[in-house]
Order: structure tokens, then sequence, then C-alpha cells
């Protein structure tokens, strides 16, 4: 007879999958992601429309395509990102100077104002996330094996 004693997650053994990156990295970002969107989901900002305003608060101008390709992500679902900043007033399309298909994304003023108060919030939440590593050499020391593990 199968035991139907209810596991919790503390109880439950992950066997091969505590010994994967891939999965440990998963873990830590859902934990990043959850929290996130319990500092930013009253903003209407997901960790995915942060980055997109992240860059192009940084290089005004870039197309589209340039940011989705910045940061990895499918160029249609770029498409609904910037139809969405756009609605909210943080970001505005205009005509690309070197091709005409293309759309340049620059921040508005309120985007300003609005990527200023987000970043605020979004520092204060990575500095609480910070304060679990041992000193400035682990997160140190993360953040460069991140960018290792990042490189194709």
């Amino acid at each position: 007879m199968a035991d139907d004693t209810k596991k919790t997650d503390s109880t439950v053994d992950f066997g091969i999958l505590n010994t994967l990156i891939g999965y440990r990295l998963r873990r830590a970002q859902m934990n990043f992601f959850s929290k996130f969107s319990e500092v930013c989901s009253d903003l209407g900002i997901s960790p995915g429309l942060f980055a997109i305003i992240a860059i192009v608060e940084r290089n005004p101008g870039l197309t589209q395509t340039a940011v989705a390709q910045a940061l990895g992500n499918d160029r249609s679902a770029m498409v609904s990102a910037v139809d969405k900043l756009e609605k909210m007033d943080i970001l505005k399309r205009r005509p690309a100077k070197n091709d005409r298909r293309s759309y340049a994304l620059f921040m508005t003023k309120y985007g300003e104002t609005f990527f200023q108060t987000l970043s605020a919030r979004v520092m204060e939440h990575e500095q609480s996330m910070a304060t679990r590593l041992k000193g400035e050499n682990e997160l140190e020391w993360l953040l460069e094996t991140l960018d290792t593990l990042s490189q194709r």
C-alpha cells in the first residue's frame, strides 16, 4: 500500500533536480520574480516590461528589434509589450531614421519620472534579496558567475 502522507516542499526529495544548475537558477528566478511582482504589480510592471524600459531609458532611439535582441526576447512578443508601455504613456514609437519600416523607442516625459520611481523600488527589492548573501564578495562572485553562464 502506498504512503498517502502528503509531503511539503521541505520534505520532498528533489533528487537529481538539486544537482542541476539550470533547475536551481530557475527556482531562484521564480523567487526573484515573485518578490518583484509583490513590489511592482501595483504599477502594472513585470520583470520583462521593466527590462524593456531600462534598455530604452539608457539607449533612446533603439529599434524594437534591437531591444528584443539585446534582451533575448521574441520580436513578436515585443510588439505587444511596447503596445502596453505606449498605452501606459511610458514609451513612444517613432519611425526609425535609417529604416522607415522599423520603429525607434523613446521614453516619454511621464515615462522618465515613472522609471525613477520604478527603479527605486526595484533597487530596494534587489538590495533586500542580496542581503541573503554573505558580504559583497559573494554578490560580486555571483554576478560574475551568472555572466559566465549567460555567455553563448
